[in-house]
């Protein structure tokens, strides 16, 4: 009988628990969600830094008190703050940008847009590396910490090889590639470059300098020539760099309102955390006609959607497919923006969702905007839109197909195991990893490989209106820029997710000056979703590269994500691994 009574008391606390936990949460959502009080006469402040996410994990840290900088996040408070009388001026702060350089464009964009406004806008920086500093060269006004650097040097690139760790371990990469340029299993199988392997890359390279010196130029109304002689001369120290006339000024942070009129009496800071919170509807922004954005975020495959994996995020076919039958089926939505920042993945997914969008393109306007990156099945399933619109320093194009299997039998030697198998049917073993291709399976992997391969091309040339032979010509695996891919036609303009949308409005019908509201893909977690799962598998990623000592988990999700979301013998349209400083 006591035994019963202590279970029964043991049930009654774990339910107390639970209702107690879910009434925090649910008082916890209501105060995060409370739309701040703004005085008036106040200065936004805007602090840039890590990898500029496009879409936010889910659980209780990421949708409460950690809550993530999107790109869209930061674009749309930037949208707000131009609109809202009660903000008089904003300070951005750039520190320690961990995004490629198209995420980078667009908030620069966005920050050029607001200037329009006649408000002051102003950059401080404790440090300033080239992305930090492009950024603030879009300001009015660019101030140093007086014992701050401008780490300013240029743009390098660097891509990793694995293969001779591969070679002491016993492991063997046993890959196959269409095209030339596509370099994706090289990580693996090679040592250093490939003469088209480095041919690219320096094009790459070459053509992301040359936009940080324009965009440098501009912003500090220099020559490109004199930008360029004075980023041979970086790094700078403060005095140095304000001398050449980089910045305007050297301050600390509480010297900024004396140094420039940033609202009339008192400074009244608000954050951007807390200012994201003002609904853009309350400025008279974010209402009328409604156009869905569909983001399509990370490595490409099968199945369902996952932004919060160990391996990185994950784009489902199943998932993608979904949203764009709602988005299509939806009478209120006019347009759809399909969000690409993917660097590809598997072939098959990347069909699946392609033949979606060419669907959906023959009921209503399909817009592809490209973030950091939409190459090679990321590119797949933008190809069937309406437009195709990227940033300059966006990575695209890589229009090829690779597949890799490690052979592990001298790995497992090493470690004193022995693997075996038997196997009935001629190609049964093609798969083995104890031995490398058969030369009549290899001759069977590139048949298939090259049909895929083929059939790439030939929807790549239906969507941009041009002959296979030309997407052959400037296919071949080769990853280009954005600004490259519109000169060769794999891209119709120049611009982040505004322009996606405004281009959506024109071929919707919208009037271009009208307000539209956005009905986002995947939606934001309801208080039921987050109470179900209050904890987001995001972090777990995160633990896994501190455990292997990487200070970037994301260099480790990006590493390994291909070996374990992808299907035995699947053949894969992705993108290379570039790490750009």
């Amino acid at each position: 009988m006591a035994l019963r009574r202590g279970v029964w008391l043991v049930i009654i606390l774990l339910v107390l628990a639970v209702f107690v936990s879910a009434a925090g949460l649910l008082l916890l959502y209501g105060a995060v969600g409370r739309e701040p009080q703004v005085a008036r006469n106040s200065t936004l402040v805007l602090r840039l830094d890590g990898d500029f996410a496009e879409v936010e994990p889910g659980g209780v840290l990421g949708s409460f008190i950690e809550s993530t900088t999107t790109v869209r996040s930061i674009v749309e408070t930037l949208r707000k703050a131009k609109a809202d009388s009660r903000i008089s001026s904003v300070i951005i702060k750039p520190a320690g940008a961990a995004a490629l350089w198209g995420k980078v464009q667009e908030i620069r964009d966005a920050i050029v847009d607001f200037r329009r406004s006649g408000k002051p806008i102003i950059a401080y920086m404790e440090y300033g590396g080239e992305q930090e500093y492009y950024l603030a060269t879009a300001c009015d006004k660019v101030f140093l910490m007086p014992v701050a650097s401008l780490d300013l040097t240029g743009i390098a690139s660097y891509e990793l090889f694995l293969r001779g760790m591969l070679d002491k371990i016993g492991a063997y990469p046993d890959a196959l590639h269409i095209g030339d340029y596509k370099t994706a299993s090289n990580t693996f199988t090679e040592h250093t470059f490939t003469p088209a392997h480095r041919e690219m890359a320096e094009s790459l390279n070459t053509d992301l300098y040359q936009q940080l010196v324009r965009g440098i130029a501009d912003g500090r109304h220099k020559s490109e020539a004199n930008v360029k002689a004075l980023i041979d001369h970086g790094p700078f120290l403060p005095e140095d760099a304000l001398r050449v006339g980089l910045i305007d000024d050297l301050a600390y942070e509480d010297e900024l309102d004396d140094k420039v009129k940033l609202a009339a009496g008192t400074p009244r800071y608000v954050e951007l955390n807390d200012y994201r919170q003002v609904s853009p509807v309350s400025l008279g922004l974010g209402r009328g006609p409604r156009i869905a954005v569909i983001y399509a975020v990370g490595i490409i495959a099968s199945g369902r959607s996952n932004y919060e994996s160990p391996q990185g995020q994950v784009v489902g076919s199943d998932t993608i497919v979904e949203y764009l039958r709602k988005a299509r089926a939806d009478s209120s939505v006019k347009a759809i923006v399909l969000r690409v920042d993917s660097p590809g993945g598997s072939a098959i997914a990347s069909d699946v969702i392609w033949r979606e969008v060419m669907l959906t393109k023959t009921q209503k306007p399909v817009i592809a905007s490209m973030s950091d990156v939409a190459a090679s099945g990321g590119y797949y399933i933008a190809m069937p839109a309406h437009a195709i619109v990227a940033e300059p320093s966006t990575l695209t194009g890589s229009i090829g197909v690779v597949i890799t299997k490690f052979v592990i039998d001298g790995t497992l030697k090493k470690l004193g195991l022995n693997m075996e198998g038997v196997s009935q049917g001629k190609y049964a073993g093609m798969y083995s990893p104890v031995r490398p291709f058969t030369p009549e399976e290899r001759a069977r992997m590139a048949e298939n490989m090259q049909a895929t391969y083929d059939t790439f091309v030939e929807k790549a040339a239906q969507g941009r209106n041009t002959t296979p032979e030309r997407i052959d010509a400037i296919g071949q695996g080769r990853v280009w820029t954005g600004r490259q891919a519109k000169q060769i036609g794999l891209v119709d303009e120049l611009g982040g997710l505004e322009r996606a949308l405004a281009i959506a409005k024109q071929r919707a019908k919208i009037p271009v000056d009208s307000e539209v509201e956005l009905v986002v893909y995947p939606p934001r977690k309801s208080i039921y979703d987050v109470i179900r799962s209050p904890f987001g598998a995001a972090d777990q990623s995160a633990r896994l590269g501190s455990l292997l000592g990487f200070t970037n988990p994301r260099i480790l999700q990006a590493l390994a994500a291909p070996l374990q979301v992808f299907r035995r013998g699947e053949p894969l349209a992705l993108m290379p691994n570039v790490f750009v400083r």
